[in-house]
């Protein structure tokens, strides 16, 4: 009868547990959009989203490989609760966010911060401690490249290794594949991971096949998966035949692409050859994204569907994107106006305690899209890089 007991409180603890596994997560996002988008100024807002990025930089939060919201436990069991490669990506925009703010104030604690991150990730020789498998890694790469308060040479064979990495990936066409199971395929995605690593890298260390590499990257990719009368990309294209596959319009497929075009772009030197054919690109892809944009200030998770619901991560990048691409004559009055729309959107969707909400989830497969939005660190971080920058180019134009 004693055993039986404590076989019946066994299962019983163990229901209990599962249920709250499930449960707790849903209660706070219930609890936590409780009297969200308050923020009045834009001083209140970025101390509350700069708080919570710095709060993230080393303790990011898993994102969710699968939409289950149900019976939790067993993704984890099986692995596919998240994935590093994800991760990578999470990293890096709170990183490229952070520096960006470090560059309006000057924040020892912040710094102290960063050089925790950055020990977690390098050793002593300034190698990976865990090599990324993935191109994903290079825009993490990317964000350390960026730093300005330490000497970033320090880290040269993470830099090495992630240069060969990215060779492994280039297939028969001369461009970069996603992941080495993929290689019949190229993703938009692969722009932004890879394409402002390869300039900026190929800058510092004069490696102009490096720059060459990533202007072919995108300039294939517009050729063969953009939208005709549109600008705008499909989720991934068949390298043999060169058929578009996924969605065209996927919100965060915009972004990808923007991000990686605009952070070419913006590392290149005004004399480079590349710089005008990519500003060429720069001002066309911005002519295409404002014509998307909401008029909450938002795009959409499908920007050519007003009905679609919005997705802040998208939002962050091409508003990061027109941020930078206003500093374009003939653009810059659009870009600005439209940036303006698109902050205000996002003070009216953060969090009481600075978290940004209502990000589309991870995309399983080629036109497969996550029904999840929620809290995203990839968004905390552009949000956080797009008003720093705003805030510079407002000052610098008073």
């Amino acid at each position: 009868m004693t055993l039986l007991l404590i076989s019946l409180l066994t299962i019983f603890s163990g229901i209990i547990i599962i249920i709250l596994i499930d449960i707790i997560p849903i209660f706070k996002d219930w609890a936590g959009r409780i009297h969200i988008g308050r923020f009045t100024s834009k001083e209140s807002w970025n101390k509350a989203i700069v708080s919570r990025g710095i709060q993230w930089l080393n303790h990011t939060p898993k994102i969710k490989v699968t939409d289950n919201t149900r019976l939790v436990f067993i993704d984890m069991l099986k692995g596919n609760y998240s994935k590093d490669a994800i991760q990578h990506w999470q990293e890096a925009a709170l990183l490229l966010g952070l520096i960006e703010y470090l560059r309006t104030k000057d924040d020892a604690a912040l710094e102290k911060e960063i050089n925790q991150f950055l020990n977690r990730k390098f050793d002593q020789s300034g190698q990976w401690i865990e090599k990324p498998e993935h191109v994903d890694g290079a825009i993490l790469a990317y964000a350390v490249i960026k730093l300005n308060h330490i000497e970033t040479g320090k880290y040269k064979k993470a830099f090495d290794y992630t240069w060969n990495l990215i060779k492994e990936h280039i297939g028969e066409d001369g461009t970069v594949g996603y992941r080495k199971s993929m290689m019949d395929y190229r993703y938009v995605d692969t722009i932004g991971f890879i394409c402002p690593f390869l300039v900026a890298y190929g800058l510092k260390y004069q490696i102009e096949e490096c720059i060459d590499l990533a202007v072919k990257q995108i300039k294939e990719y517009e050729q063969w998966g953009m939208l005709e009368g549109h600008f705008i990309p499909c989720h991934a294209y068949k390298v043999k035949n060169k058929a578009p596959l996924g969605l065209y319009g996927w919100g965060r497929g915009l972004g990808w692409y923007a991000i990686g075009l605009i952070d070419a772009w913006g590392e290149l030197p005004q004399d480079h050859p590349s710089k005008d054919i990519l500003e060429e690109s720069v001002k066309k892809f911005a002519r295409a994204a404002m014509n998307f944009q909401q008029d909450n200030g938002s795009w959409n998770w499908t920007v050519t569907r007003n009905e679609s619901r919005p997705d802040s991560s998208a939002t962050a990048t091409l508003s990061w994107f027109l941020i930078n691409a206003a500093k374009i004559e003939g653009i810059s009055e659009e870009c600005q106006s439209s940036t303006r729309d698109s902050i205000k959107y996002f003070m009216s969707v953060t969090r009481r305690n600075g978290t940004v909400d209502f990000s589309q989830g991870d995309t399983k497969d080629i036109g497969v899209y996550s029904s999840i939005f929620n809290k995203l660190p990839f968004t905390q971080g552009f949000c956080i890089r797009l008003l720093a920058s705003y805030k510079k180019r407002s000052s610098s134009k008073c």
